[in-house]
């Protein structure tokens, strides 16, 4: 059965947030598509025909894709015919075939072709600014909050209210909040979300009798035991640079608490306080839990050893379900769970705060073709918005949940409704550090370089290593 109107996908509808920050990375690392070291000039060839693909309009649309015969026009505007382009960091296998699905389906229901391209996500990121002030395609897949806010400012993004008005029925509205920008107009749709956690085993737990830790203590204890069992206690893999942001953002959350966090990332609050520092110091406390092999791990790689029964636990967001489908088996799969991070013992244990991105499409200001394709760009940005549309990316690639109000969710997993649950019952949610901050921040140059060296070095002087990241802020250009 679908759900109803009023519920998010399984029946749990997510919670509205303060100060524009809502109930959060598609942080999926693509090994298909244009390489990484390809480099900008390739990023920036987005309408180039080498780096696209185009599905045929006559191949079969898969069970659970959008019904043929056209759907209603966004704000009444003439569909047209012709091709919409569509720029993808969706790279991965998986979610790689979910976004040929859904062109396909599109294609099919419309008769207008989609040419994609798609680049290697950890690309896409670092340079999404030269690729927005460039030549990108008509349509592209980014991140919700401050990173949409950041270019929707600078009028590199445009607002399509319009559609919007056609489809909002569809969606809650802590997903309204999460695509309204700082003037008021909406600039994407919200595709999918996911919830950060920490993951495991439900046969290793058993086989060693562990129990679901819910204080610091516990955790402790338990990372203890697992490494006289001959366990990792935490898989961690941070090659790519971001993955040791979701436990920065946790550990801040549950000792200072939600709007100290989004003040941090947003320059409202200092890194020099000492507030941070309480944070690094804890995180010091959990490395040596940690794999030691961290720094040229990827987190596909760290995964493998949670599956593998050679690691015990493993923070990440629910794509790491992706990894068990592609590498494991169906018991592998069926075998994977995960619980909340634990409490710390503060007064903010209570806003249950978590990282749960939420993924959108958007349309950008600059493409060439977008006065031509605008009524195409507009159809397809529509055609995201319907669950059925949402499912075929979600039959791919588990891991992210789907958005639409009528999605049908008589396919999902004990899994994924749990994510749904855990989501529902936080007060507070973030879009992940590299989402709630500006992306000449948060990047390689950035915050990635300052937690790498934290992790290289973490009895280093921290007042100093706190002072450099402020510096780099302040360095920073304005914003808009």
């Amino acid at each position: 059965m679908a759900a109803s109107s009023g519920d998010n996908p399984g029946g749990a509808p997510l919670p509205d947030v303060a100060a524009a920050q809502v109930s959060r990375r598609s942080v999926l690392k693509g090994m298909a598509g244009i390489a990484g070291a390809a480099g900008v000039s390739a990023f920036l060839a987005a309408c180039g025909a080498g780096a696209t693909t185009a599905p045929s309009s006559g191949g079969g649309v898969p069970a659970g894709s959008p019904a043929g015969g056209g759907a209603a026009s966004p704000a009444g505007s003439a569909r047209g015919t012709g091709q919409v382009t569509v720029g993808s960091n969706n790279s991965d296998p998986a979610p790689h075939k979910g976004m040929d699905l859904i062109n396909q389906a599109f294609t099919k229901t419309t008769g207008i072709q989609v040419k994609m391209n798609t680049v290697d996500h950890n690309t896409f990121q670092d340079q999404i600014t030269s690729y927005l002030q460039g030549t990108p395609d008509d349509d592209f897949l980014w991140f919700s909050g401050y990173r949409m806010r950041f270019f929707a400012d600078q009028g590199l993004v445009t607002p399509i209210d319009d559609v919007w008005s056609s489809v909002k029925s569809n969606f809650t509205s802590a997903f309204a909040t999460a695509v309204t920008g700082n003037d008021g107009k909406v600039y994407g749709i919200p595709i999918d979300y996911y919830p950060w956690a920490v993951f495991y085993r439900k046969s290793v737990f058993q086989q060693h009798n562990y129990q679901i830790p819910t204080t610091w203590d516990d955790l402790i204890t338990l990372s203890q035991k697992m490494q006289k069992d001959g366990l990792i206690p935490f898989a961690f893999g941070d090659k790519d640079g971001w993955p040791a942001m979701g436990t920065f953002d946790i550990l801040d959350l549950r000792l200072n608490g939600y709007d100290f966090h989004v003040a941090l990332l947003t320059g409202k609050q200092k890194w020099t306080d000492p507030k941070v520092t309480t944070v690094f110091e804890q995180w010091k406390k959990l490395l040596p839990y940690c794999d030691s092999q961290f720094a040229g791990l990827t987190w596909q790689q760290s995964a493998d050893k949670l599956i593998q029964k050679k690691a015990g636990m493993y923070l990440l967001g629910l794509f790491v379900s992706q990894e068990f489908t592609a590498a494991g088996s169906p018991s592998d799969l069926a075998d994977l769970d995960f619980f909340a991070f634990p409490d710390l013992g503060t007064q903010y244990d209570a806003e249950k705060a978590l990282d749960a991105p939420i993924d959108v499409i958007m349309m950008s200001a600059k493409s060439r073709s977008l006065q031509q394709d605008m009524n195409n760009a507009k159809a397809y940005l529509e055609f995201w918005s319907k669950g059925s549309t949402q499912l075929l990316m979600f039959q791919q690639g588990t891991g992210l949940i789907p958005t639409a109000n009528d999605t049908d969710t008589s396919g999902y997993t004990a899994l994924d409704k749990k994510a749904v649950q855990i989501v529902s019952q936080a007060k507070k949610i973030t879009q992940f550090l590299d989402r709630d901050s500006r992306p000449d921040f948060a990047g390689a140059n950035g915050m990635q370089s300052f937690l790498a060296k934290f992790l290289a070095n973490p009895n280093q002087d921290l007042p100093t290593l706190q002072s450099q990241i402020q510096n780099f802020w302040d360095s920073l250009p304005p914003a808009s």
